[in-house]
């Protein structure tokens, strides 16, 4: 006999009890999802599909008329279309045929054993699933879930942005191949709306743009990951964009007001007299929006001195009559 087929108890994706209070379930999510989210993760396939778990668990748990609904019926309640009465009277119908007081439910919805044999079909979830797509199962003949047949499957897509396109958003086309309900493909194209600031490694949901279902059934979703290429002078850390700009060694001694590119445009900023190779300076607000409406990251500016090179023996006597100001002993930290 084929083993029931297992699935993951949302409680057990957030680590908490089934008796756990919101306020016990919003702090798992938080810190699962600081743990695993894609930003503070990048390129770590493991951790981004942790946090679309952990998200999807939070997203029923945290809604009270779903958790209701997934603690009584398990999995099969979230799918498209699910009919809670049409499911009760599925569940009395089976209990019915099979005797009640001999089909008893075990934890999390599961049906125990009949006359001490484990039922084979698994859990409630497994149940309900079956009867809905196999025989648009509503209570009896003609009812309200009549013909009701089985949710198509999601798909996963890649889309790659440019780092301006990813600050500004906007839309973005797709080609996908959608397998039919008859098992052909199906070439379309679909439009991705952008949300201004998205993060490398974001996931991006297209409602129905998946495989068609099956018996009628309404078709799977569409699941976009965004990938930024790498941007020539920009890196990016979190919000933040990171960029390294060259000075001389004048520009370092006396100060400077140099031109320096930003994701807007070119923009003005000014190097303090004395600044050392490696001195940061900050542009609040410059860097990639928060699609939340949060505040927006910063530019933050690294400076590079470059030291001229080739210099022929008149401006090598010059820079050496300008030794006499150097700091002294520049290296006494490196023998504490």
């Amino acid at each position: 006999m084929a083993e029931p087929r297992k699935k993951k108890d949302l409680y057990q994706v957030l680590g908490v009890a089934r008796g756990a209070d919101e306020g016990a379930i919003r702090k798992a999510y938080r810190r699962l999802a600081r743990k695993h989210h894609p930003d503070v993760n990048p390129g770590d396939k493991g951790a981004e599909e942790r946090f679309k778990e952990i998200s999807e668990a939070y997203a029923v748990l945290s809604n009270t008329e779903k958790r209701r609904l997934y603690d009584e019926f398990g999995e099969v309640s979230l799918e498209a279309g699910f009919d809670a009465e049409a499911a009760r009277r599925a569940r009395e119908a089976f209990e019915s045929r099979f005797g009640g007081a001999g089909a008893g439910r075990g934890p999390g919805g599961a049906f125990g054993g009949l006359g001490g044999e484990e039922f084979a079909y698994g859990d409630l979830d497994d149940l309900l699933g079956d009867l809905f797509a196999r025989r648009g199962w509503s209570g009896g003949p003609g009812g309200p879930g009549a013909g009701r047949g089985r949710r198509g499957a999601d798909l996963e897509a890649t889309l790659e942005l440019d780092l301006a396109e990813a600050a500004r958003g906007g839309e973005k086309r797709l080609q996908v191949a959608r397998p039919g309900a008859d098992g052909r493909l199906l070439q379309e194209q679909v439009t991705v709306r952008i949300p201004a600031g998205v993060a490398d490694g974001g996931r991006i949901r297209i409602p129905g743009k998946g495989a068609e279902g099956r018996g009628g059934g309404p078709p799977g979703d569409l699941w976009a990951t965004l990938r930024i290429r790498p941007h020539p002078v920009f890196r990016l850390e979190g919000r933040d964009l990171l960029l390294e700009v060259p000075i001389s060694v004048r520009e370092a001694v006396l100060g400077a007001k140099v031109e320096i590119p930003t994701l807007e445009g070119r923009a003005t900023v000014t190097i303090p007299a004395g600044s050392d190779s490696g001195t940061r300076l900050r542009l609040r607000g410059k860097g990639l929006p928060d699609p939340t409406g949060g505040p927006a990251g910063d530019l933050l500016v690294t400076l590079q001195i470059r030291v001229p090179r080739g210099l022929d023996a008149g401006a090598a006597s010059k820079l050496e009559e300008l030794a006499r100001f150097d700091p002294p002993d520049l290296r006494k930290d490196l023998f504490r």
